[in-house]
């Protein structure tokens, strides 16, 4: 793609970094094809390439962001399915990053848009906060219907019905240091996650304990910045960032860690990403980057303990639901499904695997109608598998895909620690094996 940037424009180092990445772009359109908001919408605009157009006429003429292209780039999923599909290799999540960063910095969005964005940043990442929200949200619920009828609201209505009905005690699990220790990480505890369901990280715990592997976790650590990030509001997500960096640092030159465990794809997307996040910070540019290299999902490391075969394999067919954020974002498709059949699992792959399920961070919120739409193509699809249950490795999709379906929904971690000694998931107290 031609551009005409001044030389003035790129001195500033993200539009500098923005030309490149459009420079890149060939609109041959394949992006198109796998895009969730264009196969849904059929709108150009609402497709990588319609919004690569419009990012790079705001950039390039240095104008502050309109309502056409706050409309089309908040409908964006960031799935990253595009660039999963780019033959030209667009860091499409890089600039629609920074897209995102400038439409906060340049345009006054409707009042109560900005409130509602406003509480969602400043209650998602906190879990107490978070917590005491969803005790609040079941006196809320039965206004769900009125909330409906307001387009302003309508994010509300949606925060009502995925709020779950009940909220889990607070976990007590704590890491058990082995005799013959294996390998060190440290794990990510999270914001949201352990909030919804701390079954996860507690099945992360037992299972790495099984293998004698001491796992840390590092007092301080805060969210990783993703929520407010996607949302645009850039220094936030560097400050998230930053703290983390520093906490894990000083777990790094106390004792070492062979990794930064995560149990959240989302997360771990990001945190990945902060050695780019950070690249221009002096202080914390090398400090990220070894993070960032450190961080892995937990089946991603688990692959590299060569786990032997459980001895009471449970024969059950899983519908495998790969997150976006697991294989677009970090390239993880194999792992999970290789460690599922290990433990005696039947693997079903759905149809459309590549296409997104609505979540994406706060998408079903801002955006439920069309989030709803993903939801219904996606549940239609897992449950044409004819599986038993469904397997995947992020909160926010579990908690979108349980809306819409009666199957039952666990972590790939916590079937894996069921298979290999611990308990089995309470979701699936109704099945046989």
């Amino acid at each position: 793609m031609q551009t005409n940037f001044s030389p003035e424009q790129l001195l500033d180092p993200a539009v500098n970094e923005a030309e490149k990445i459009l420079r890149k772009c060939v609109h041959c359109g394949f992006c198109t094809a796998t895009c969730p908001t264009y196969v849904t919408l059929g709108n150009e605009l609402d497709s990588p390439r319609g919004r690569i157009y419009l990012i790079k006429d705001m950039l390039e003429n240095g104008r502050d962001a309109d309502e056409e292209i706050v409309r089309h780039v908040d409908r964006c999923l960031s799935c990253l399915s595009c660039m999963s599909t780019c033959p030209s290799g667009v860091n499409y999540m890089h600039l629609v990053d920074h897209a995102r960063a400038h439409i906060e910095k340049t345009y006054q969005r409707p009042l109560m848009n900005r409130i509602t964005r406003g509480i969602l940043a400043k209650i998602l990442p906190y879990p107490a906060r978070f917590r005491l929200a969803l005790r609040m949200a079941r006196f809320g619920r039965p206004l769900a219907p009125l909330f409906d009828k307001f387009d302003a609201l309508k994010p509300y209505a949606a925060m009502l019905r995925l709020a779950p009905s009940e909220i889990a005690p607070k976990s007590t699990l704590e890491p058990v240091k082995p005799q013959q220790i294996r390998g060190r990480v440290a794990i990510l505890n999270g914001c949201a996650q352990p909030v919804l369901k701390p079954g996860i990280n507690e099945a992360t715990l037992r299972l790495l304990a099984r293998f004698n592997i001491e796992v840390v976790m590092p007092k301080g650590e805060g969210c990783c910045g993703s929520l407010v990030h996607h949302m645009g509001r850039e220094e936030e997500a560097l400050q998230q960032a930053r703290h983390n960096v520093d906490v894990w640092t000083r777990e790094i030159e106390a004792g070492g860690l062979d990794a930064i465990i995560i149990t959240a794809s989302g997360c771990g997307t990001t945190i990945k990403d902060y050695g780019y996040m950070l690249r221009l910070d002096a202080q914390y540019a090398e400090k990220a980057a070894r993070v960032s290299a450190l961080a892995k999902d937990v089946t991603e490391y688990l692959v590299t303990l060569e786990l032997p075969k459980p001895e009471s394999p449970k024969a059950l067919s899983v519908a495998y639901h790969s997150a976006c954020s697991m294989q677009h974002g970090q390239k993880i498709t194999r792992q999970p499904k290789d460690l599922l059949v290990q433990a005696g699992f039947e693997v079903r792959e759905p149809l459309e695997g590549h296409l997104c399920c609505g979540s994406a961070g706060t998408y079903n919120i801002m955006q439920p109608e069309i989030a709803a739409k993903l939801r219904t193509r996606k549940v239609g699809n897992i449950e044409a598998t004819g599986a038993a249950l469904i397997a995947t490795g992020n909160i926010g999709c579990m908690t979108q895909i349980a809306g819409g379906t009666g199957l039952p929904i666990v972590h790939t971690v916590e079937l894996l620690d069921w298979a290999y000694g611990g308990p089995k998931p309470v979701e699936l107290s109704a099945l046989a094996a």
